[in-house]
């Protein structure tokens, strides 16, 4: 008998062992790369040049030179572009936003990764954060080397955003960002050196996480408004309201706002001194500006803190909209996606709080 019970005991434990393998084989996550160019799909003629040519590199290749990047996850790619992201627009924006609702929707999904320029990489990231209704992450990864480089940056990148994608952990995070080993949410991430691999820093907020080959912990979730939280949708939009941005600086010409308005901007950001100051001149031609109901947003060129309501200018009495936390560049894709419908400044100031 005893010699019956430790032989069905092993044949059980055989049975669950191949049950246990085969339930893991089955939660391999899938994952899609949306691919969009930048120096991640890069070239150069040799392997020690600053200069290069971006989006010279399909998703394939890049996949391919990462082998054990299909152990994390099931790997899908899509080619929506092949741009440096300086050439980045609004109409593959607009692209990958609708591409994404539509994955998200099939289901079957687990992760979304995109590869993109860094350059605007941060403007791209937080559209995408406003505008994409879902849970699932979507993680952001691009390179400050050329693929050809000599300890080139992005393979790596490439292999840590598809273990933040495919981890069930990632999710409801938001639009996530993935380089050098750092995890950055859409919200707080800036990027802060022209040509440092260690080029993405969240001076306000801080981290959301580290990938440490594909190893990923996570500290914190975002703070603001995003994803199925967000009240902005571009499900029917094929183009966005003209914002500009505008920089100040000691003795600022006004006819800069003034031309702003007379070629149909529709909102200007000020990219304003210290806590989103101007000279008189910039204030009085943003004045004028709001006036003629064109929205008017003070934001800051300093890299760090929050431009605050009535501080040193009245924005009560002048019609403005204070920033808050937002740089200029979010600041812009703000405005734009909440001047898709009639606002007021009252509601305009309460989004630039919430999001």
């Amino acid at each position: 008998m005893k010699t019956l019970i430790t032989a069905l005991w092993s044949k059980l434990t055989v049975v669950l062992v191949l049950v246990s393998l085969n339930s893991f084989a089955q939660k391999k996550a899938n994952v899609v790369i949306l691919a969009t160019g930048g120096t991640i799909a890069g070239a150069a003629s040799t392997g020690v040049q600053s200069g290069y040519t971006s989006g010279q590199v399909t998703i394939d290749a890049m996949v391919n030179a990462v082998p054990d990047i299909t152990k994390l996850a099931n790997i899908k790619g899509e080619q929506i572009s092949n741009v440096g992201s300086q050439d980045m627009s609004f109409e593959i924006m607009l692209k990958l936003a609708k591409r994404i609702a539509e994955l998200t929707q099939q289901g079957g999904l687990d992760g979304i990764v995109i590869t993109h320029g860094t350059d605007t990489m941060e403007e791209t990231a937080y559209f995408l954060n406003l505008v994409c209704k879902t849970d699932l992450p979507i993680v952001l990864v691009g390179s400050m080397r050329p693929s050809t480089a000599v300890s080139a940056d992005g393979p790596l990148n490439l292999y840590n955003a598809v273990a933040v994608a495919a981890d069930p952990n990632a999710k409801k995070r938001g639009v996530l960002l993935v380089m050098n080993d750092w995890i950055h949410s859409a919200q707080s991430l800036t990027k802060v050196s022209t040509t440092a691999v260690q080029t993405f820093m969240s001076p306000l907020n801080g981290l959301i996480g580290i990938s440490n080959y594909g190893t990923n912990e996570f500290y914190r979730f975002p703070f603001n408004k995003y994803g199925s939280q967000s009240e902005f949708s571009v499900d029917n939009v094929t183009k966005l309201p003209r914002v500009d941005i505008i920089y100040a600086d000691a003795d600022m010409p006004a006819d800069l706002v003034d031309a702003s308005v007379e070629h149909g901007a529709k909102g200007i950001v000020i990219a304003g001194v210290g806590n989103g100051n101007m000279n008189k001149a910039g204030l009085e031609a943003c004045e004028r500006a709001a006036k003629k109901g064109v929205v008017i947003v003070r934001s800051s060129r300093v890299v760090t803190g929050n431009v605050g309501r009535n501080v040193e200018v009245d924005d009560d009495k002048m019609g403005f909209v204070a920033s808050y936390d937002h740089n200029p560049q979010k600041s812009r894709i703000l405005l734009m996606v909440a001047l898709l419908k009639q606002r007021s400044n009252a509601d305009l100031q309460k989004i630039f709080y919430e999001y």
